[in-house]
């Protein structure tokens, strides 16, 4: 972590649809170059959140500010100030490696002599020089993985939002992925990522755990086991989902 300036700031969050409250009271902090998980079971309020935070939803109330910008009133700076990878793959299967790049590179309005320079650069660092006019249909899960994560990353934003990003890849592939993730973090990119793999929370600076709506707890790893008496983060997630007494 770089600065003591939060870089996304939930306060009171309230989502409700209807009568149902996906999203109940969450409050937290986050901040530069830091590595935030987010965590909790299906249907515990994650993706509803994490809508929020990239500007895709509005709260029904609370204050939710992400880069310096209002989750209210500013929702289409948000969009354009941070990264995304969602938990369904987010490149384009019918274009290469490449023509992805390009594609993403644009919408983020980077010049195109950036854009190329960039891109060599990016496809010499992951080993694809030689897939760059391959479609994205014909390459590895775990080449495509470290690709749209690179791409999320590749106009250099405050924040990246990582939804579940490891989903499906060996455990090898998992273990370059987050040496992908330090190394975002250590420039400064604030990561903050949804993972099933609990042996992925132990990767975090710390970590929020949903239940049923709301935070159930939020610490580092270590804190975590040690206040559940726990000898994983597995072990504290079966504790705070099943909502046991100590």
């Amino acid at each position: 972590m770089q600065s003591n300036e939060p870089v996304i700031v939930v306060q009171n969050l309230v989502k409700k649809f209807g009568n149902f409250v996906a999203n109940d009271n969450l409050s937290f902090e986050v901040y530069p170059g830091e590595v935030f998980g987010f965590l909790g079971a299906n249907g515990a309020g994650k993706t509803t959140a994490i809508r929020i935070l990239c500007g895709l939803s509005r709260p029904t109330s609370g204050k939710v500010m992400v880069g310096g910008f209002d989750a209210n009133t500013e929702s289409e700076k948000i969009k354009t100030n941070i990264g995304y990878m969602s938990q369904k793959f987010s490149l384009y299967d019918d274009l290469t490696v490449r023509e992805n790049i390009r594609f993403y590179a644009g919408i983020y309005h980077i010049p195109y002599n950036i854009i190329k320079t960039r891109t060599n650069d990016l496809l010499q660092k992951l080993g694809l020089e030689h897939a760059r006019d391959k479609l994205i249909h014909d390459i590895p899960l775990g080449w495509k993985q470290k690709l749209a994560f690179s791409i999320a990353v590749f106009h250099e934003p405050s924040i990246v939002f990582l939804d579940e990003p490891t989903g499906g890849v060996d455990p090898i592939t998992r273990r370059q992925f987050w040496d992908m993730i330090y190394e975002a973090a250590h420039r400064g990119i604030t990561v903050f990522v949804t993972t099933h793999y609990m042996d992925e929370a132990e990767y975090c600076n710390r970590v929020s755990i949903m239940v049923d709506g709301k935070i159930a707890d939020l610490d580092t790893p270590n804190n975590l086991k040690t206040k559940h008496n726990a000898a994983n983060m597995d072990e504290v997630f079966q504790k705070l989902a099943r909502g046991r007494k100590y």
